[in-house]
């Protein structure tokens, strides 16, 4: 009889999602339709990129692990103004993610916080107890 109890609250849950989804799926939307545009979006100029890139391979981290891979810095300048323009965008925005992602830690420290707290109320509501001898 518990483990009825227990399970009911799930199963009304289910029934009124499986109600409510009935509900937003009677509901009718409008359709469009448009010409795409060619290109790519958020493509920049060349030289926009290009200023980009060049700016980030002056950085020291970048310059030291371009010497440390057997490439001069010269040479990678070279390559870079070899791309073509669509090769070109595609580093700059790849730069852009890395120069956003570098300092993340606490980004990093708050994810892993919320992990343990999540942890917590998971094994709290299980009613276990977790004991470090």
């Amino acid at each position: 009889m518990t483990v009825v109890r227990k399970t009911g609250w799930f199963v009304v849950l289910a029934v009124a999602m499986a109600g409510w989804m009935g509900v937003l799926g009677a509901v009718r939307g409008v359709a469009e339709a448009g010409v795409i545009a060619s290109g790519v979006p958020g493509e920049g100029s060349r030289a926009e990129d290009l200023s980009k890139i060049q700016s980030f391979l002056e950085n020291k981290v970048v310059v030291q692990k371009l010497i440390d891979y057997g490439v001069s810095p010269e040479e990678a300048k070279a390559k870079v103004e070899a791309m073509s323009s669509r090769e070109l965008h595609r580093l700059a925005s790849l730069t852009d993610r890395v120069a956003a992602g570098a300092d993340d830690g606490l980004g990093i420290l708050i994810g892993i916080a919320i992990l343990i707290i999540l942890i917590i109320v998971i094994i709290k509501l299980m009613n276990k107890e977790v004991v470090i001898r």
